[in-house]
């Protein structure tokens, strides 16, 4: 005789598999948000993520580049060729084309919440 399961039973697994979806969600993105900053640039939001000898620029315009750790007499240096981004703590500045721009108001990055 087959084994028949409450119709309620499916609605309450379906829904705590949802759920653990959800927060697996939630801890990728608060993953993802380790050692990622947002500041501004020229008024506009850019992102940095710091990895092992890398960091990871997300620009206003949507560009994604990549800058690789060089050596500095203090404080942080990356780069690749075309762009540096250097500085200390927050105080961070990007170098295009020989032109200094500093990087204002760079806080921790908070992810919006998962939908």
């Amino acid at each position: 005789m087959p084994v028949r399961i409450p119709p309620l039973a499916l609605v309450l697994v379906a829904a705590a598999a949802l759920a653990g979806c959800q927060d697996m969600k939630k801890k990728e993105a608060e993953e993802a948000a380790k050692n990622t900053f947002a500041c501004t640039l020229d008024g506009e939001r850019l992102l940095v993520k710091f990895d092992t000898g890398e960091a990871r620029l997300l620009l206003p315009g949507g560009e994604r580049v990549i800058l690789y750790q060089i050596a500095a007499a203090s404080g942080v240096r990356f780069t690749n060729g075309f762009l540096e981004l250097r500085g200390k703590g927050m105080e961070l500045q990007l170098v295009r084309d020989g032109v200094l721009s500093p990087l204002a108001g760079c806080v921790p990055y908070v992810p919006d919440p998962p939908k």
